[in-house]
């Protein structure tokens, strides 16, 4: 178990400065292609990205999660999963084709023909690398994959760029979307040296499968609830509002989506090694989501307050009208960051039936949201879904943790310093922007003025104004391979 603590705690810490140049090298990308491409060659690829990416679900088909949830895992047994994964991939490339004309025809768009059937290349790519990528977290090599991601979005950034500053419009877009899988799929490759054999059924890949594919449908699921927001705005106000809106969608998930995925990667392949052991698969779930949580609230709150600021520098004037659905969007930082590390709890742990029914109730509320914003437009539709995503999130948090062994109690205390900490922080960066900043016309200059005091305050007041001192001490000494005890933070 000290080895494991081990490699949770430095894999972690792996994954956080992965995800953190992750998202600094999405957020440049974004800023960069921001002024060199249009509102409208961001929509049309959206158009297709909103469809196609439900495909995108089906490329892992839930078998990376059931290949490290499982506590022992033979080569033959991995090796039938990857050629599983590989066929659902060549499937997935055929879908696209035969999506082509119908995205045609139902935006009316002729552009979106060859868009479309170029994404098909990209589930080849990611199917090819699926258990690579799950051996690599067994092993719990985390320093390896975040080291090929870096290095994938590094070049397919670059790519995208190149091609955008030559003039190729969306396509750049496009080819950047493609280019990420392919680099990461061939260096997880050579990193792992590994070479399936032919596959061999046997009942307990039967029994993945089942996981994989009950995994698969939660996704769908969840993803369609997430994402029939732009295909609405898409029909119904055209590429350039769903420009704006997906562009605004994107660039206020970039914390969500990369530090989520950091902490929740780890913590996965920790707690699926501790389901025998309900005392240590509290407190590290605890732990995990205390990290989590104490990074994206600032966030949440700081995005809100300086959402004009975020857009002017990051993606510059002609997005300024972005900045409404930025903020309007800014509540699902939080809700989104508090949400979905109950998923990890569920999947590792074999409630993934729970996890589906729990997406099949958020999808005909999220729905719902979208449809009563609609008629008010891109801002109405944001409106909608922070609304709605905020009134599920308390019986969302009763319905998961039922019969887990950890409490709602514990749960939201768990949110409380952090919480309290950032609006205060909030506060204090407001005032100095709202007294002392006001005749500084330099969007830059206030953000990053703003930005240090919110640091500064946050930190203070959550290190010496909560009892968090103890548990922050407490990981540090981890980090540096000192023992440490540090409780469960409350």
């Amino acid at each position: 178990m000290d080895d494991l603590k081990k490699k949770t705690i430095h894999g972690s810490l792996a994954k956080l400065f992965g995800q953190t140049a992750n998202s600094a090298l999405r957020l440049g990308f974004i800023a960069v292609m921001a002024r060199l491409l249009s509102p409208e060659d961001f929509g049309t690829v959206a158009m297709v990205i909103a469809v196609t990416g439900v495909y995108d679900l089906f490329t892992t088909a839930g078998l990376s999660l059931a290949a490290v949830q499982r506590p022992t895992i033979t080569n033959e047994q991995v090796s039938s999963l990857f050629w599983v994964n590989l066929l659902v991939g060549a499937i997935l490339g055929l879908l696209c084709v035969a999506t082509a004309p119908v995205l045609v025809a139902f935006y009316g768009e002729p552009r979106l023909f060859w868009v479309t059937i170029a994404m098909g290349a990209g589930f080849l790519f990611n199917a090819a690398g699926v258990q690579h990528s799950a051996m690599l977290q067994r092993e719990m090599r985390y320093v390896d994959l975040t080291a090929i991601e870096v290095m994938s979005l590094l070049l397919s950034s670059g790519l995208g760029i190149a091609l955008a500053y030559s003039g190729f419009g969306y396509w750049a877009l496009v080819a950047s979307t493609i280019a990420a899988p392919a680099v990461a799929t061939i260096a997880m490759w050579v990193a792992t040296a590994w070479v399936p054999s032919s596959p061999r059924w046997h009942t307990d890949v039967r029994e993945m499968l089942k996981f994989g594919g009950t995994v698969t449908i939660n996704n769908l699921i969840v993803y369609f609830a997430y994402n029939f927001d732009k295909l609405l705005i898409g029909r119904w106000w055209g590429a350039t509002s769903l420009g704006s809106y997906a562009t605004a969608y994107q660039l206020v998930n970039v914390p969500t989506r990369n530090i989520t995925g950091a902490v929740g990667a780890v913590a996965f392949a920790a707690l699926a090694r501790l389901q025998g052991d309900p005392a240590r698969l509290k407190s590290y779930f605890l732990k995990g989501f205390s990290l989590l949580i104490s990074i994206t609230t600032p966030i949440t709150i700081f995005s809100t307050l300086f959402a004009d600021d975020i857009v002017l520098v990051i993606l510059g004037p002609k997005w300024i009208e972005a900045a409404t659905i930025f903020r309007l969007l800014s509540p699902t930082i939080l809700v989104f960051s508090i949400i979905n590390p109950t998923g990890w709890l569920l999947q590792s742990t074999g409630l993934h039936v729970r996890s589906l029914h729990i997406a099949l109730a958020i999808a005909p509320l999220t729905i719902a949201a979208y449809i009563i914003g609609l008629p008010y437009g891109p801002e109405g539709v944001a409106m909608g879904f922070s609304t709605a995503m905020v009134l599920w999130l308390v019986p969302h948090v009763y319905w998961c943790l039922h019969n887990t062994g950890i409490t709602p109690r514990e749960f939201f205390l768990t949110i409380l310093p952090p919480f309290a900490a950032s609006v205060a922080a909030g506060i204090i960066s407001g005032a100095v922007a709202y007294f002392w900043l006001d005749q500084v016309h330099v969007p830059l200059v206030r953000l990053v003025i703003t930005g240090c005091v919110m640091v500064l305050s946050y930190a203070s007041i959550l290190m010496l104004g909560t009892d968090r001192r103890a548990f922050y001490l407490g990981l540090l000494k981890d980090l540096r391979g000192s023992p440490s005890s540090s409780s469960i933070p409350r």
